[in-house]
């Protein structure tokens, strides 16, 4: 059985008089004990929506309409609230890209991770300050014991979010879920907190949801890749075998995006147009509008995810197209 189990999940947020609009739709992702998936997308592609989803934590007057999120046999979808909080920050964590938004500015680091394992476990003060400490130091945290007594603003950016990270592996979850992690950082302190991450992982086995919109990151990261747009998964499979080959053609243009895709000196590549918003959404595929290799077909319908890819033309490995359209 498979740790989590998300199957044709849909969410939606009301639009008065014209009903309801759809922020996913029909997302479906299944993650291994111990798995690492990386999630990319725009901004606008319904990531972080996925995260919040997978939680229970879409807020109000947003709902989800449709299906299922089965964590270790339980889908969190039926449970209470008060249920649910056994599992969410316990079983299940999260680690946001901001740790200023995470972190309570007039509490202490100490304060702060001793009521976080309070709220989920049955121990004395001593001990949660004992196990706070062990896990500042696992994240490299130098002088860990004087940190307790820190307030969020006199660490810098990057000591910050390992004290996030810290307040995660705190309640020794089985699943991680990484939401922007690095966005806020400088680009040495990105690698130092993602390599972090990956050895945590690794050497816990504990499970990984890497929410981003870098590839390369992901590349570095993940086993498995999911591609989102417009709110619907249009790729996933192994990591390496869509970073080497991948089909859809969103997924080819986020590729060819990468500066390290571009001849010296030349101009980076990037896709026309932008991401459509969801209270405006094209007929049939999402990304048809942006799409050079669009026909009729993709304008009347949605493709369906079928061998991994959401696309009625996918690349072949060759880089060509994948059916008899082509050359319409």
């Amino acid at each position: 059985m498979a740790l989590l189990d998300v199957t044709d999940l849909h969410v939606a947020f009301p639009r008065g008089k014209k009903g309801e609009v759809e922020a996913l739709r029909g997302v479906d992702l299944t993650l291994e004990k111990g798995q690492r998936l990386g999630v990319v997308g725009e901004s606008g592609a319904g990531k972080s929506m996925l995260a919040f989803a997978i939680l229970n934590l879409i807020a109000d007057p947003g709902r989800v309409t449709q299906g299922s999120v089965t964590f270790d046999g339980q889908n969190l979808l039926e449970l209470s609230e008060r249920q649910i909080r056994r599992i969410r920050g316990n079983r299940i964590s999260m680690i946001f890209q901001d740790p200023m938004v995470t972190l309570n500015p007039v509490l202490t680091i100490g304060k702060q991770m001793i009521e976080t394992l309070k709220a989920h476990r049955s121990i004395s003060t001593r001990e949660a300050r004992r196990l706070s400490i062990e896990k500042l130091n696992l994240v490299a945290i130098p002088s860990a014991a004087s940190r307790m007594d820190a307030y969020p603003h006199e660490l810098s950016g990057g000591l910050r979010q390992r004290v996030v990270i810290a307040i995660a592996l705190l309640t020794d979850p089985e699943l991680i879920i990484a939401d922007e992690p690095t966005t806020a950082l400088d680009v040495t302190i990105q690698a130092e907190i993602m390599s972090l991450i990956l050895r945590l992982c690794r050497d816990n086995d504990v499970a990984l949801i890497l929410i981003t919109h870098d590839l390369g990151v992901v590349a570095e990261v993940t086993e498995r890749l999911m591609i989102m747009y417009a709110g619907k998964c249009v790729e996933t499979g192994r990591t390496r075998d869509i970073i080497d080959a991948p089909k859809h053609p969103y997924a080819v243009g986020l590729l060819k995006a990468l500066p390290q895709n571009s001849a010296k000196g030349a101009k980076l590549y990037q896709i026309p147009g932008s991401m459509p918003p969801i209270t405006n959404l094209p007929t049939g595929c999402p990304y048809h509008p942006r799409c050079e290799r669009s026909t009729d077909k993709c304008r009347a319908a949605m493709p369906p995810l079928e061998h991994g890819v959401a696309c009625f033309h996918p690349m072949h490995e060759n880089g060509a197209r994948d059916d008899a359209e082509a050359a319409q």
